[in-house]
């Protein structure tokens, strides 16, 4: 083997270390232990090596700068003399305290925003994240399961279960359409719990509705579809996503059978997107008699997008089969368990149309190339184990509970509310009489420590004033005391 001489423009290349980004060609000629001490001095008062933080073995560190070993000891030496650093043996050279800071002005603490600031008659994309950040005592924020119910240990025993099979070659990029684990369990469980027959190649799996949502609105988008038609009352949010990819949303009136389908029929629009199961905000129930209609409609060449939005979360009536299984080729239909288990999941799956699958799919590999493997690994075991359907029937029994003890602090403190949408789900909606702006309701609620959300946010049009309160992650005193506080707040105004 050759040993060619090493080139004098190779011995040139500057040296560092990736430990603090370290370069010596940044040090002055003949005071190199100079400034290596005041790198790291700066280090430990800027917090970058933390005190318990351990710095590299001098040979180590001379080696990464191409400098004598004498060079990183003396600059060692001077920081233990401050008293900032001390060997420890085996455990190396250890942070023991930091030099203090330079003294910078410290900014004057942002002032929260009153809470009439976050009520506006016209809310905007941000509306969620800043209520979400307001500081409440109660939160009757509707759309937010227990999280205190988290099934923690069935998770960590379906994740050792999963890790102590799992092969090397799992840890490589998956189908963006998800694991086919995941998309067997998910095949089951609608099978099981919503009457939709579906091949488990068919279930793509995505991050939440709201991603769903947005594969929907680019693949419909692109087929010249640029008009969803929305429930109203309806989601805010899901308008909000709409409308953020450039697609406009008429709404279409609710009542108490549900969507309106003459109105639907009469607007000329291609799709539409609805809740059927327990519609949001009013919880009503699409009945048989729209639900023909409405099946009728999509037969004529209309689209429907189906977000099964609760329908896990009935109480007092039977289950409500899905749309998807009676129209698999005019229908979209998306679930999750954002509202099952918790929304940090990010966890949800997609039913299309076949003519559809291929331009979503490509969506989906353009968004992200698929889903984390493990949590679908996890909710997959979580599923074919039964563990999940025994965490329902246990949110059930507390739901059924927090719901009767809402019902029961409204008909005390607010005895002229209607309550509506109280067989299902994980929220109440209450409407007033008289003329009341609901926003500044629920900004003086909110003064008060309770956080609801205002029943105008979900309209487009007029609509009575009321509120959606959410009970689910609530316990019976904190109920009480919150439909108190709204009682309260109502009276002052």
């Amino acid at each position: 083997m050759s040993r060619a001489k090493t080139r004098a423009s190779d011995r040139s290349i500057t040296t560092g270390s990736d430990f603090l980004h370290l370069t010596i060609a940044d040090a002055p000629p003949g005071g190199r232990a100079d400034w290596l001490a005041a790198r790291l001095r700066q280090a430990l008062a800027d917090g970058r090596v933390p005190v318990g933080g351990r710095l590299p073995a001098t040979r180590l560190l001379a080696a990464d700068l191409g400098v004598s070993r004498g060079v990183v000891t003396e600059a060692y030496q001077r920081l233990t003399e401050e008293g900032h650093i001390t060997g420890r043996g085996r455990a190396g050279t250890v942070v023991v305290a930091a030099p203090p800071a330079p003294a910078t002005p410290t900014p004057a603490p942002a002032a929260a925003p009153a809470p009439g600031a976050l009520f506006p008659p016209a809310p905007g994309s941000d509306i969620f994240d800043a209520v979400r950040a307001a500081s409440a005592t109660i939160d009757l924020t509707p759309g937010v399961p227990d999280l205190t119910a988290f099934p923690r240990a069935d998770w960590l025993r379906a994740e050792r279960t999963v890790l102590a099979h799992l092969a090397a070659a799992d840890f490589g990029y998956g189908d963006p359409c998800g694991t086919p684990a995941l998309r067997r369990a998910v095949a089951a469980w609608l099978a099981r719990s919503r009457g939709i027959a579906v091949d488990p190649v068919e279930v793509i799996i995505v991050a939440g509705v709201s991603q769903a949502l947005g594969l929907l609105a680019q693949v419909l988008g692109a087929a010249g579809i640029d008009r969803i038609a929305v429930e109203d009352p309806g989601s805010l949010g899901v308008r909000q996503h709409l409308n953020n990819w450039r697609v406009d949303t008429p709404p279409v009136a609710v009542d108490d059978a549900g969507l309106r389908v003459d109105e639907l029929a009469a607007s000329g629009v291609p799709a539409v997107m609805l809740t059927p199961a327990h519609q949001f905000p009013t919880g009503v129930v699409l009945d048989g008699d729209r639900r023909r209609q409405l099946v009728d409609w999509a037969r004529a060449g209309g689209l429907i997008i189906e977000d099964d939005y609760d329908a896990e979360h009935r109480y007092d009536r039977p289950p409500v089969p899905a749309l998807r299984g009676l129209l698999p080729e005019q229908v979209f239909y998306a679930g999750s368990v954002s509202k099952l288990l918790a929304p940090a999941l990010r966890v949800g799956w997609l039913l299309v149309p076949a003519r559809y699958r291929e331009a979503v799919v490509a969506a989906k590999r353009n968004a992200d190339l698929g889903n984390a493997v493990l949590p679908q690994l996890v909710l997959a075991e979580l599923m074919t184990s039964g563990a999940l359907e025994r965490h329902l029937r246990l949110l059930r029994r507390r739901h059924i509970q927090r719901r009767d003890a809402m019902i029961t602090a409204l008909a005390r403190h607010l005895p002229g509310a209607t309550v509506h949408g109280a067989a299902a789900g994980l929220h109440l909606m209450i409407t007033l009489d008289g003329e009341l702006a609901d926003g500044e309701l629920a900004a003086a609620t909110l003064a008060r420590g309770v956080k609801v959300q205002p029943l105008s946010w979900h309209c487009q049009r007029p609509y009575r004033p009321g509120l959606v309160l959410g009970y689910a992650a609530r316990t019976a005193t904190e109920i009480e005391e919150g439909v108190a506080t709204i009682a309260a707040a109502l009276r002052s105004g």
